[in-house]
């Protein structure tokens, strides 16, 4: 299953770089800019390395990890963090699944839609 994931974007605490991937450089500048944000400020606040990936559904998974040696890095402090992300940007992770079902996965939109308008 780890084959099919898709790593949309991520920030390096230790080498201090961003990566975006960019076979999804058509999405808007905006969404972009709030991407790289929210992984460089997760790791200039906890630490470590921090990705935000694409599952082999199209949902999307935020995760962290840090070198072994890493004495500063707190997990619980990061799971937290994550919690939080997820809840503020609740809206931007649902967009982004459904760009990511509809462009890459070739999924129906119309049906995708009817889902949602079910689930709410």
């Amino acid at each position: 299953m780890e084959e099919n994931r898709v790593v949309l974007c991520g920030a390096n605490a230790y080498e201090k770089k961003y990566y975006f991937n960019e076979s999804f450089k058509s999405l808007p500048e905006s969404i972009k800019e709030e991407l790289h944000i929210i992984a460089v400020l997760f790791t200039e606040e906890v630490g470590g390395v921090f990705t935000i990936v694409f599952e082999e559904d199209g949902s999307i998974s935020l995760e962290t990890d840090a070198a072994e040696e890493d004495i500063l890095y707190d997990e619980i402090s990061s799971g937290l963090l994550i919690g939080e992300i997820k809840r503020k940007r609740q809206e931007l992770f649902e967009s982004l699944s459904l760009y990511y079902k509809v462009f890459i996965l070739k999924e129906n939109v119309g049906s995708l839609l009817d889902e949602e308008a079910s689930e709410s």
